[in-house]
């Protein structure tokens, strides 16, 4: 490669889960092979306004209001411009866009579509497949009419919930799935808004909760289960990595248990599961990726139940956590493939999948 790739690193964002986008940035920026890649930090504060800004250092990326240059994007002559929003000059141009904006307005398809717009190569899923991951509703009724095995569910909208005792089938819908319950935002991940309901008289609260972030919720049966996850990487011939379990640290996996320093949880690769149980969860992650149209990348969640072995498919997640701690890196890293190596690839799948789309 004669020149570098100059690549945007997006992060930050406006959804719940800011502050995990900044850590996954940092990592991210750690372990960039430099020799291949020039990385230009666009931090996207809580308003949604884009910065072009490196905080202290390329190694520590931040994002606050008037740090750096405010930026808007347009199409460039080989990839996409930044321009100065003020002066309307130009501040840089990059080759790829790596958006590690976890949760809505990043990992939903509306920054995949705005880099279709752009002609510019956006690492990750694209607008199909990242709005179909982000919704838990609509990839568990693909995965279900699949044949995928799948939680017992049901979806709430926030105008059901506010009719109450208006609305007699909510009632019915729910008690039908038993309890204990999960009830989380239909559209969020890190388990931000997400509650456990031990009887009904706590669905109220659950659902106030889950309403903060999004206007539909999915309410799903609890499994005592446990937390299997794999990492999927590729386009159209994509590979799967060893199954690692999550041990979580509290009663479930909250967003504490995944982000806290202190956090007691436990990441174990492999899974310690047997052989033909490991192969068919890492088939079923393979079969899912294709039937809801990922790629790049993605982790895809199971549970398997710990009386019967059975296994449910829980979901993807198209832009998983890159922090020093996300299993995403580490699941590769414990099939053979380091930190480093896995940030250049997705690099280059990008760049090859726009390449070998077609034009017009």
């Amino acid at each position: 490669m004669s020149a570098k790739r100059r690549v945007g690193l997006l992060f930050g964002g406006r959804s719940g889960e800011h502050e995990v986008s900044v850590r996954s940035a940092a990592s991210i920026c750690e372990v960039v092979d430099r020799s291949r890649y020039e990385f230009v930090l666009i931090g996207v504060d809580k308003t949604g306004r884009w910065w072009h800004t490196c905080g202290d250092s390329p190694q520590h990326p931040s994002v606050e209001a008037g740090l750096g240059t405010e930026v808007v994007a347009a199409p460039g002559a080989t990839g996409c411009r930044l321009l100065d929003s003020t002066r309307g000059s130009q501040v840089v141009e990059i080759d790829v866009v790596f958006p590690i904006l976890h949760g809505p307005h990043g990992e939903d398809g509306t920054v995949q579509g705005l880099c279709e717009v752009l002609d510019v190569p956006c690492v990750g899923a694209g607008v199909l497949g990242s709005a179909i991951g982000m919704d838990k509703d609509v990839h568990k009724r693909l995965l279900r009419d699949a044949g995928l095995p799948i939680v017992p569910f049901e979806v709430v909208r926030a105008h059901e919930w506010s009719r109450g005792a208006d609305n007699p089938h909510l009632a019915d819908r729910l008690r039908s799935l038993g309890v204990p319950l999960f009830v989380k935002p239909a559209n969020l991940g890190s388990s931000v808004g997400i509650s456990k309901v031990g009887t009904l008289s706590e669905i109220d609260a659950a659902f106030e909760e889950a309403f903060r972030y999004d206007r539909k919720a999915v309410v799903e049966k609890g499994l005592d289960a446990r937390e299997i996850e794999c990492a999927v990487l590729g386009n159209d011939d994509p590979r799967v990595s060893v199954a690692g379990e999550i041990a979580p640290g509290e009663d479930f996996y909250s967003y504490e248990d995944k982000y806290s320093a202190d956090s007691a949880a436990k990441l174990l690769i492999p899974a310690p599961l047997p052989e033909a149980l490991s192969d068919e969860i890492r088939q079923l992650a393979v079969k899912a990726y294709s039937i809801l149209e990922l790629r790049g990348m993605a982790r895809v969640d199971f549970f398997v139940d710990r009386k019967t072995s059975e296994i449910y498919l829980n979901e993807p997640n198209t832009l998983p956590g890159f922090t020093s701690i996300s299993q995403y890196p580490k699941l590769w890293e414990a099939s053979g493939l380091p930190f480093r190596d896995l940030v250049s690839e997705l690099i280059e799948l990008a760049v090859t999948w726009a390449q070998d789309s077609p034009k017009g």
